[in-house]
């Protein structure tokens, strides 16, 4: 396993030099195109510095902002005891120092993701469409997937792979907007005017256009081969390989629009989110412009594990399902028995109760029980303290 992370370690260093190499390419090509051939230098460092200023702004508050992008709320544990307690599980499986925070998302469309630049302030959280989809063992295999995501280092290089993205991106959409509204940038010397200084413009134009395709294709890139490891992870850390199996097809089955739409903040999240207007099926893919890898595969490699649930066992799946090889050295916990099922499923209507008052709790909502009916009396913020009575049989609440 930690031959694995390495090695995605090495590759990720690569990809995200060669994305600095684009962001300076991208700048000095702005720099060309707004000031000729001397702006070359002022490009690279307007470049390295809104890199700087987006890189700054993620290392201190990245996680927040990509929790508040996805309006997350925070929970404790009473507010959710089965999730609250599989986080907790999958934290000790996985021999984290700290358990990530719970976060819940407010979204019908089934997903998780992880966010944290460090082990010991991250977060794990789910949308209300996956908690009312998914039975406690495949919970367990999503929230395990996500905190092996934590636990191999993947969060924050692709936080940091992202703001170069976002970087790029910016700068290319200035420089594509100054030759809309501008036209052709004029020769500023006759040095500009040989047939050399047009060809050094064309590519500057050619640049802005394709670094930031480029960049996106190398992001996509990034996440897809660590979706692999953490699904061995997440495999690993449950000893149940099929709750995880059975979790993938539920929700690349869910065909319902994500409210996050965001190129960037996609890769973060188990399954490729669903965007409106574009309803295909989430199962296929496998294009350089996908950021996952397709989730058949993925269910095919989980259940070729055969009967064990190590980093061995899924490594081998691996090569016999993809034909490729993840690792050099193989880890030495082949055979790890995997455990049984667990208790039988609760039913989807009080997963969904479950999921919305766990929703309403973090919100500030008040739920109280009547002790003579049995109802929950749900009290929003401004009326906590006035109500005192059941609303269906009139008995003082406790």
């Amino acid at each position: 396993m930690w031959e694995q992370i390495r090695s995605n370690r090495i590759r990720s260093a690569f990809v995200v030099f060669g994305m600095a190499l684009l962001l300076g390419a991208v700048g000095a090509s702005l720099g060309m195109m707004l000031g000729g051939a001397g702006g070359m230098a002022v490009g690279v460092g307007a470049a390295l510095l809104v890199w700087l200023i987006l890189w700054m702004v993620s290392v201190s508050n990245g996680d927040d902002v990509f929790l508040r992008m996805a309006k997350a709320r925070e929970i404790r544990r009473e507010d959710h005891p089965v999730l609250w307690n599989v986080v907790e599980e999958m934290s000790i499986a996985s021999g984290l120092d700290k358990m990530p925070r719970v976060y819940i998302v407010e979204d019908p469309a089934p997903n998780a993701f992880a966010t944290g630049r460090k082990p010991d302030k991250a977060a794990v959280a789910v949308t209300t469409g996956l908690m009312r989809l998914l039975d406690r063992d495949e919970l367990q295999g999503v929230v395990a997937h996500e905190i092996g995501h934590i636990k191999n280092r993947d969060v924050a290089l692709i936080v940091t792979a992202g703001v170069m993205v976002g970087a790029i991106a910016m700068l290319g959409d200035v420089g594509r907007r100054a030759l809309f509204y501008g036209g052709m940038p004029r020769s500023r010397s006759g040095n500009d005017k040989n047939a050399g200084g047009a060809l050094i413009m064309v590519f500057a134009i050619l640049m802005l256009i394709l670094a930031p395709i480029f960049a996106q294709l190398m992001y996509f890139a990034l996440s897809r081969r660590r979706e692999f490891l953490a699904d061995a992870s997440g495999a690993r850390f449950t000893r149940y390989p099929e709750g995880l199996a059975r979790a993938l097809e539920k929700i690349s089955g869910m065909h319902v629009p994500q409210q996050d739409q965001s190129r960037v903040t996609a890769p973060m999240y188990i399954v490729p989110p669903v965007h409106a207007g574009a309803m295909a099926a989430r199962g296929g893919g496998g294009s350089m412009f996908s950021t996952h890898p397709p989730v058949q595969e993925r269910v095919r490699i989980l259940r070729s594990m055969g009967g064990g649930a190590g980093m061995a066992d899924y490594l081998r799946a691996y090569e016999q399902v993809t034909g490729g090889r993840l690792t050099k050295t193989m880890p030495d916990d082949a055979g790890l028995a995997p455990r049984a099922a667990g208790a039988p499923a609760d039913s989807p209507a009080h997963r969904a109760r479950a999921a919305s008052d766990a929703l309403l709790t973090a919100g500030g909502w008040n739920l109280r029980r009547c002790q003579a009916c049995g109802a929950t009396v749900k009290v929003p913020p401004p009326l906590q303290g006035l109500v005192q009575k059941c609303l269906r049989c009139g008995a003082r609440l406790s």
